[in-house]
This record gives structure tokens, sequence and C-alpha cells, in this order.
């Protein structure tokens, strides 16, 4: 059992232990700060798992298995980073805020969906920790309760659940053909080969991973639930959260074998994606809108990775499109962080000191 392993069950545990502690309103007060700490075993499992990337790092987790490869290594390493930074930076924002104890228990449900799916190795978490990160997420869009964020939540729901009963659809076609009724991912993918429902299968984890991702015609969940979700909330929906649909990409397409015409699909649909983000982007006045469109775009060049790769058998490029998003998650989480630091509203909060700057990557802030 190698130390990383040691370190999986913990990087859930954290946050489940911090998430029932909720239940208790004299707990919930007192958790905006302990969020902070949260991500912190995941982090360490991430940093002892990529010192060997030579093997895969399995556990359980009660009846769940866990697994941590190098795209999810990468993956938890970043999204472990963001909600640390994001924590710190949600932390001072909410002080002193009535509803700053639910707005932790929502934080805490989507962390523990978004460090679930990286780590689940089989069917049934994969599915069940996707649906908790989207709850999480929903709570975290409508914290403030205006009517935008009205909106917003409900439009994000809606796309959600379209996106996961077509995901639902795809692995339950999964499990029929997997050998020996093994619900291990590994195992329903590598039987994917003499599926006779192989291309409707893959079709249909496409569609569904694609929705999750932000692709278009897809994407309409995204500018308006980044734009109304709090500095912090969009920070890790935007850099963390959205890359639970890149590992899915990731761990389900059979990059051993070709899919010529999904793949090509899907890379062109990755490439619309990349230059449609840019060219309604840089038409918004709103920083948080044009950081969100600027996320469709960064979806569609990992699409187009993942959609070359599926088409021509090439596994190399899950890596790269693993590697790309982990880039993009500190990258644009950073960057809202930034935003929020640099608004007026901030400014006149003091939010312009040198404290805020330290936080934020070492940006030149202060005044």
């Amino acid at each position: 059992m190698t130390d990383a392993t040691l370190w999986l069950p913990l990087a859930l545990t954290m946050p489940g232990v911090l998430l029932l502690l909720c239940l208790f309103p004299s707990a919930r007060a007192r958790m905006p700060s302990l969020t902070v700490v949260a991500p912190i075993p995941a982090l360490a499992a991430a940093l002892l798992a990529a010192r060997d990337t030579s093997v895969t790092h399995t556990a359980h987790f009660f009846h769940a298995v866990l697994a941590l490869d190098v795209a999810g290594t990468m993956l938890l390493a970043a999204s472990a980073i963001l909600w640390i930074c994001a924590a710190l930076y949600a932390v001072a924002e909410m002080r002193g805020a009535a509803n700053a104890g639910n707005f932790s228990a929502w934080w805490l449900t989507a962390m523990l969906g978004n460090f679930c799916i990286f780590l689940s190795a089989d069917l049934a978490s994969f599915y069940l920790f996707l649906a908790v990160g989207t709850i999480g997420a929903y709570g975290l869009i409508i914290h403030t309760m205006t009517p935008d964020a009205r909106r917003a939540s409900m439009t994000y729901v809606g796309f959600a659940l379209v996106g996961e009963a077509s995901i639902l659809i795809g692995l339950v076609l999964l499990a029929a053909a997997a050998p020996g009724n093994s619900l291990l991912i590994r195992d329903a993918v590598a039987g994917l080969s003499t599926s006779p429902w192989r291309d409707l299968t893959i079709a249909f984890l496409v569609l569904g991973f694609s929705l999750k991702i932000g692709l278009v015609p897809l994407h309409i969940w995204m500018p308006l639930a980044y734009t109304a979700a709090p500095i912090p909330a969009a920070a890790v929906l935007s850099g963390a959260a959205v890359n639970a649909g890149v590992i899915g990409l990731i761990r389900f397409m059979p990059f051993d074998g070709a899919s010529t015409n999904i793949g090509t699909a899907l890379a062109t649909v990755g490439i619309v994606s990349t230059f449609y983000g840019v060219a309604v982007g840089i038409n918004r006045a709103n920083p948080k809108s044009v950081l969100a469109y600027s996320s469709v775009s960064q979806m569609g060049v990992i699409a187009t990775l993942i959609g070359t790769g599926l088409a021509t058998a090439n596994t190399g490029m899950a890596v790269a499109a693993a590697f790309y998003a982990a880039h993009h998650a500190l990258v644009k989480g950073g960057l809202f962080l930034r935003q929020g630091s640099a608004s007026p509203e901030n400014a006149r909060n003091g939010w312009s000191s040198c404290r805020r700057s330290l936080l934020l990557w070492g940006l030149p802030a202060c005044r």
C-alpha cells in the first residue's frame, strides 16, 4: 500500500465529516474557516501519487472503489489548490454574513462531489457523486437569491438533468456490456470493444459530458451560472467543477480503439466552441461573463484534443487534455478571484490590501 493510497479515503472523509457537522447549527456557524483545510488531504493524495505515476493508486471508501491515475492526479491537485485559494477568499467575503454557514454547507457538498469524481473507479459511485456535485453547485449559484441567481440556478439544473440522464443511459449500456458484471470503469470501457451498442454508448456519454463542460450549443447555462454566482463560487465552478465533464470524457472514452465518426464530431464541435467563445466573449461588458465565455472556448480546446484522440486511437491525447484542464482550472479560478478583488465594491471594503494580494497568487495589488 502506497502513501497516496492511504490518503485517498481521507480526501473524501475530511469534506464529508465537515458536511455532516453542518447539520448542527452551532458547528455550521463556525464552518466557513474550516472549509480552508477540507481540501488538504486531497492535495496530499495527489502530490504523493505524483511521485509514482507508473501505477494507478487504488483504495476503498465504504463500497466505492477509488483510483488515482495520471489524469486524475493532475486534475485533483489543481482542483484542491483552487478550492483552498477560493476558500480563503470566501472566508473573508462571508465574514459576518448571516447565511455564511449555509454557504459553507453547499460549498462542502460541491467539493465532496468534485473530489469523488476524480477518484471514483466504479460506475455507481461516479454517477452518485456527479449528482452530489450538481446539487452543491446549484446551492452556490442560487446563494444570493436574486432574480438572476434564481434564473441561472434553474437553467443550470435543467441542463444538468438532461446531461446526467444522457450519462446514465451511457453508463447502463456500459454496465450491460461489462465482462463478468463488473462495475469498475476500466472493465466496462474495455468491454466496449465487443458491445453491440458501442457507438450508441459512446454517443450518449459524449453528449452528456459535452453538456457538463459547456460545448456549443449546450453552453447556455455556463455564462448565466458564472455571472450569477458569488466570486469564490464562480472560481471553483469554472476551474474545478467543470472538470467533472473532462475527467468523464477521459475515463469513459475507448482511446485504444478508434471511433472515427464520434471523435471527429466531438473535435469539430470543440473547434466551433473554441472560436465561438472568443468571438462572443470579447463583446461582453461584464468581466464574469467574459471569463465564462473564455471557459466555453477553453473547454472547446479540450474537447478537440479528446475528440482527436478518440478518432485516431491516440491515448496520449487524454493525458494532454488532462494537463490542459488542470492548467485552465488554476488560471481561470485565479482570474475570477483576481477580478473580484479588483471590483470597486471590494476596493471600498478594503480588499485592495496586501493580504488579498498575497492570497491571489502574488499579483501586485498592494497600494
